[in-house]
């Protein structure tokens, strides 16, 4: 397959977003966690952030093929910003609020069915990511120009 016709852009958000999966995957390997490497790759929080990965790759390739004083750039640049403050704030909150609830339904006993809950992350995670999704926009720029 000639690497032309495959958008860098697609697969600098794909690579930012495996590799963070690939990444919580292994940091669970170390601490002994046992879950299957598939499972890993739809779970919610963790170290590194595979959103704040997938954005922040996505505003990198933008910002170097486009120029980072472009409009296209800038609206890259917004849209990590809102996703990495939904991360850490809003998803982060309603997780706490989850585990919360789940705990009050069931030191109650009660029969309501328990909530899934979604973690969101913590801004060492948020951090992490962003650093990831940098450096794989970065790689992923110089291999294809």
């Amino acid at each position: 397959m000639n690497i032309d016709v495959v958008s860098p852009y697609l697969i600098t958000i794909f690579l930012a977003w495996l590799g963070a999966h690939i990444v919580k995957y292994i940091i669970s390997s170390i601490k002994k966690e046992k879950q299957s490497i598939r499972s890993y790759l739809f779970i919610s929080g963790g170290m590194p952030s595979a959103h704040s990965a997938a954005v922040v790759a996505m505003a990198t390739i933008i910002g170097l093929m486009n120029g980072f004083g472009t409009a296209i750039f800038g609206l890259a640049l917004l849209f990590a910003i809102i996703v990495m403050y939904d991360a850490m704030k809003v998803r982060r909150s309603s997780g706490e609020q989850g585990l919360a609830i789940s705990q009050l339904i069931k030191e109650t006993k009660s029969k309501i069915n328990l909530p899934r809950v979604a973690k969101g992350h913590t801004l060492m995670e948020v951090v992490f990511g962003a650093l990831l999704g940098a450096v794989i926009g970065l790689v992923v720029f110089l291999s294809t120009t």
